[in-house]
């Protein structure tokens, strides 16, 4: 029996600076198309979990260590990548220090939720949007 065609998977880390007052998040200008501003993440690789897979991209892209806190949710819109279809796993994670721009990113900023008005890449906005709710009230993103 052959193997079905799935999506691709990839994990994202909305990163909470636990050492700076209200616990800003780090974001990251994407270096490769699909340009523009996002949540650190990436591919799974074949043998890590997904849990993994946002530590790790988040260690490449920020050189931040973190420390996974709550799965957001999944986001699996066929069209939420324009490079195909992409399931995501997004996680809140906590991390102290000062991130630098490092493998897939171009820049990294940190800001609170509020001030940033940039265009993001993917379905971004719509994540954050998620993560301010759980902030608000710790419910996880809601079923779609």
């Amino acid at each position: 029996m052959s193997r079905p065609i799935t999506p691709s998977l990839a994990a994202d880390a909305i990163i909470e600076l636990t050492d700076r007052p209200g616990s800003p998040i780090v974001l990251i200008e994407r270096a490769f198309p699909p340009l523009g501003w996002a949540i650190p993440g990436g591919f799974v690789d074949v043998g890590e979990t997904v849990e993994q897979a946002a530590i790790r991209e988040a260690k490449e892209e920020t050189g931040l260590d973190v420390r996974l806190i709550a799965l957001l949710g999944l986001y699996s819109d066929p069209r939420r990548d324009p490079r195909g279809h992409t399931v995501t796993a997004v996680y809140v994670a906590r991390a102290t220090g000062v991130p630098k721009a490092d493998d897939d990113a171009k820049h990294v900023c940190v800001v609170s939720l509020d001030e940033f008005h940039q265009p993001l890449a993917f379905d971004h906005a719509l994540v954050l949007d998620d993560y301010r709710r759980f902030r608000l009230s710790g419910q996880p993103a809601p079923l779609r």
